[in-house]
Order: structure tokens, then sequence, then C-alpha cells
């Protein structure tokens, strides 16, 4: 979380740039001003400009930035009438919008609502000549801004209030730390993220790809598509070793089904939605929870029957605007480690199920060397069901979470609309955090359905129904350990295990019966015995990510053995055929990550 100094700063450096827009545009034309808010790693301020911006204005804008704090002007808080705001902003068309919002009820800069009361006063920021329509809060002067803290990075387009039917204003990103050096370490994990891109790399390790007649589906290419299988077999080997029983129910579902979950209410927007039937509508299924609602139900329940723990990998469907698509980390279709857990609606038998959970979420971050971290989310606005159920899971998951011990966030008003759930949070190898899993509580759906067991007592009650998910989106989790691993992939993950190398033609026929060998031991060994040098082709071995090669040459097919090299280092290992398998199944069944 960012602390209230950095946004401050960054605040104020939206300001600044404002300024800084206005006087490199004072002769080219009048400057609009639309919003500039602070983000996570800095801010951006959205214009209405005289023409185009270049990458080439940006280091004017800097320089005239770094003139502007050198003169350590003050910040000043300024309350006006409406009438008087109206004056000095007569000039500005979208902040008198801004304005006309807050006159009519409370409206931020996107036209959302902040609140029912329509405020007596209008608040404004001054520094030096420039005055932003602007709640705050800001940093003193520009005095407590280094002049080396801050980049402008890049130009892009936004509809003025994210709406297509409204301008397409001209949006300056940047990025803002508290000194120089946390800025610099910043553009550092920058270029890391560059080289270690999932599209890229992807691309390059052919892995998959995207088609413009199905945005943001991808294509699993077969060395993409044996990372997701062995990755949901492992999650497969697990999940019936914990007792997990695998199902599968339909893509597409009436909107009855979705009517009685919720989901036509909250969720719509977000689905794929077809009118099938005259008289019926059906939507693609974005998510397993009602259908699992409908297993539940197909047969009667008791209280031996529970905890009952429905696990399912089906492909799910999420409506995304073009704008938010990105790689296998913002997709439309998708699939899940889901799984559904019906348990006796007690506070003993919950936490006893959450806690398996816990170990089975450690077990999978531990073997990819992910360190994670809890964030509870609690009821949002647009929730259904009693305040009691509420307060009732809430309290639930902070026992957890409690008795786990260690620190956790919190994130009010995130939970999902029928439950509050504990999203888990990593960090990968080069220190960004990204969301993964999440572990969700949920007392409405069971009563919507009317699921049902029979109790000890003989009565009949409602089930508590855990949604859980550790890998998340099996899309999103490759991305990420993509970028995590920069491609390398532990042995046991890689599509490719082992390449064999015959160094000449001789060399083939006893460099095919190794590949046999390894093969039917359920290596995934390939062979290249192109005509390329060596030398060319040990490169291509390493550029291609795949962790162990074996060169063959006259001394490997006398003495019946395979001199062995890894992608990391230069150095050679004569070892035979089965002390090969050793190797191999040893770091497959440990899953090493290196």
């Amino acid at each position: 979380m960012e602390s209230a100094s950095l946004v401050r700063l960054r605040h104020s450096l939206a300001h600044v740039m404002a300024q800084a827009v206005r006087d490199h545009f004072s002769k080219e034309g009048p400057v609009h001003f639309a919003g500039g808010p602070p983000i996570q790693d800095g801010f951006y301020y959205d214009f209405d400009l005289p023409r185009a911006l270049v990458p080439d204005d940006l280091p004017a804008l800097e320089n005239r930035m770094k003139e502007i704090l050198k003169k350590g002007h003050a910040f000043r808080y300024q309350e006006l009438s409406a009438d008087e705001a109206r004056l000095i902003l007569a000039d500005q068309p979208y902040k008198l919008e801004i304005l006309d919002g807050l006159q009519k009820g409370g409206c931020d800069d996107h036209g959302e609502k902040i609140g029912d009361a329509v405020p007596q006063l209008i608040s404004l920021y001054e520094h030096a000549d420039f005055r932003d329509l602007c709640r705050g809060p800001h940093v003193a002067s520009c005095q407590d801004i280094p002049s080396d803290c801050f980049k402008l990075m890049k130009i892009a387009g936004a509809y003025w209030r994210g709406d297509e039917k409204r301008p397409m204003l001209q949006r300056i990103y940047a990025l803002a730390f508290a000194s120089a050096a946390d800025l610099q370490e910043h553009l550092h994990r920058l270029e890391e993220a560059e080289k270690r891109d999932h599209r890229k790399l992807g691309k390059e390790l052919k892995l998959f790809f995207f088609h413009a007649t199905a945005p943001g589906m991808p294509y699993w290419l077969p060395q993409g598509f044996s990372i997701l299988n062995q990755l949901i077999q492992w999650w497969r080997e697990v999940h019936e070793r914990e007792d997990y029983a695998e199902i599968s129910s339909p893509l597409i579902n009436s909107k009855k089904l979705w009517e009685i979950s919720g989901h036509w209410e909250h969720y719509r927007d977000d689905m794929f939605v077809m009118a099938l039937d005259k008289d019926e509508v059906y939507g693609v299924k974005p998510m397993n929870c009602p259908n699992a609602m409908i297993v539940f139900n197909h047969e009667a329940k008791s209280y031996r029957d529970l905890p009952l723990r429905l696990s399912d990998c089906d492909a799910l469907h999420r409506h995304e605007r073009s704008g938010a698509l990105h790689g296998l980390l913002r997709v439309q279709k998708f699939q899940q480690d889901d799984a559904h857990i019906f348990v006796e609606n007690q506070e003993d038998a919950i936490h006893r199920e959450f806690q398996r959970i816990l170990e089975l979420v450690d077990e999978f971050y531990r073997v990819f060397r992910l360190p994670y971290r809890f964030r509870l989310a609690t009821q949002p606005q647009d929730s259904m069901g009693e305040a009691a159920d509420w307060q009732r899971a809430e309290a639930c998951l902070r026992r957890v979470l409690d008795e786990r011990g260690g620190s956790y966030e919190v994130a009010v008003g995130d939970g999902a609309f029928y439950g509050p759930k504990i999203d888990i949070l990593i960090q990968d190898a080069i220190g960004r955090d990204w969301q993964m899993g999440t572990l969700q509580l949920d007392l409405q759906l069971p009563q919507r359905f009317d699921c049902q067991y029979v109790d000890r007592d003989g009565q009949r009650k409602h089930p508590a129904v855990i949604h859980r998910v550790i890998y998340g989106s099996m899309e999103r989790f490759i991305g990420i350990l993509i970028e995590h691993c920069e491609g390398r992939f532990p042995v046991w993950l890689a599509p490719v295990q082992l390449r064999i190398l015959p160094i000449a033609d001789r060399h083939e026929d006893f460099a095919r019966r190794v590949q046999k060998s390894l093969r039917a031991a359920g290596i995934r060994a390939d062979l290249d015995a192109d005509a390329q040098s060596l030398g060319h082709r040990v490169r291509q071995f390493r550029l291609e990510r795949i962790p162990y090669a074996v060169v063959i040459g006259d001394q490997e097919v006398e003495q019946g053995r395979l001199s062995l090299r890894s992608r990391d280092d230069e150095g050679l290992v004569s070892l035979n055929v089965d002390e090969l398998l050793e190797k191999l199944k040893r770091e497959i069944q440990a899953k090493y990550m290196r």
C-alpha cells in the first residue's frame, strides 16, 4: 500500500505537469485540463490540446517541471463559492462539467458518485499562477519534491470519463517515487519486466498466440499446451489425494440459472449473452459456482456426506473491453483450478476446512518459490443477503487468518457479492505483486438454490460453501510463471525436458535408441540431427531454454554413455541412460525450481 506522503507527492507532481503542459503549448493554442490523479507507481493527467503530443515533447515537459520545482512555490488550499469557481474556470469546459457534477450531488472526475451531499464550498489548489479544481491533499510546497524523483513515460489516448461517445483526450503517464534511488530501482525492474514479457517469450518459445477472430482467447501451441496439461495433471493428483471429486458442467446455461444465483443482476455486463431460442436467453458461464449448486442438489445429502469437495477445470468466458486485454494476464476465455466445498454450516467445520485449504495453498506456492501473503476482502456495497450472515462469514475468515499468525491486509468493500474472501497475493522474481487465487466463504448461494443436508439431529439445513481457486486463472498463472522464471521452466514443467544432439550422421542410430528409451520412461525428449554445426545446435537448445541436452559422438557410442550439459552452465557430465533417467526422475519428483 502506498504511503500517504507518496500519494501527496504524486498528486502535486500531476499539478506541476499540468502547469508545464500549459506553458509548453502557450503559443500554440488553448489547453483544456480534464483530470490527473495519483496512481500506483506515479500519476497521469488528461488534456485536450491544440495538437497531438509526440515523444519529443516529454523531455521538454520534464525540464519545464524541474524549472517550476526549483522556484519552490507553495501549494495553497482555497475554498470558494461555486459561482466564484466558475469565474476562475470559465475557459475550462471539463472542469466546469466536474463542477456541475459536484453541484448535482457529488461526482468525481470520472462522473462517479462520491457522496450525496452538495458541497457548500468548492476547493481549489494553487501554486505559482496555476489553479486546479481539487480536493487534495498536496505537499506543502514544490521544495518538498526532489527534481530527480519522477520521469514522464508515455502518451496514450483516453476518452473523457471513459465514455467512447465523449471526446478523446491525450494522457501523459509518469513515474514518481520518494527519491531518485527508488525511481532508478523501479526503472531497472521495468527493464527486467520487458526482457521477461510473457507475450515476447510466448512467441519466441512457441507457446501460444492470439488471433483477431477471437480477441482475448488464446490459441495454445503444442509447447504451451504441454505446460498447461502438466499443471492441471499435478493439480488433479494433489486433489485426488485430498479427497476432491472432479466434475464438469455445461458451458452455456439458461438466464434462469444466473437469475437464481444473482449473477444476472450483479455480473451480467461481464457475461457473453445470447438468444438461442425465440423466448429463451442464455449466458456463457463466467464462473462455475451455480453449476456446483445444481450438482449438489442432484442427490439428497446428510451431514455424513460433508464436506463434499467438488473440483472442476472447465473453460470460462468473461467479457472484457478490448483495451483491458493484456496477453495471458487479462483474457476473455480461461480455465480455473476451481473447487466448491460444501461443509456443515458450523463455525468449527468451516474453520477446519479453511485450515486444510491453507495447507494446500502453501504446498502449491512453495513449489514455484513464490512468496505469498493474504488479503481479507469484506462486504461490498452491491452485496446480497442478510447483514448477520455477512458478519458471521467475515468473523470466520478473520479467525482463520488470525490463528494462522502473521499480518494480512484488509480491502474494505472488495468482497464478492455473495461473500467475503481471502485473496492470495504473490511476489515474483523481480518484486512485482500479483493477485492469484481466492478463497471465498458463501452463505448466500446455498440459500438461493435451496441446497440442503440433514444434520445430526435430523434437521434440514443449508450448508456453507467455500469457493476456492489456488492457481487462479490458469492462463494468468502461466503468464506470470513465464515472467517469473524468464521462460526457464523447471524440468517437470518444461515442454521438452531434454534434447539429444548427435554430432554426426553415424551417431544418429544410437541417439534414436536413447530417445526411445527416455520416452518409454515418460521423459519428453526430442532429437536435433540437423546439418548445422554442433555449436549452433547447442546455442539453439539454450535459446529454447530446454533444461538439458545430451551430446553423442564416437566416444559416447563406443562406451554406451552420454555427455549431459545443462542450459545454465558449460560443464559436461558423463553418465549412462539409467543414471540419466534416475537424475531426471529425481528432479521431476521433487519439482525442483531453479
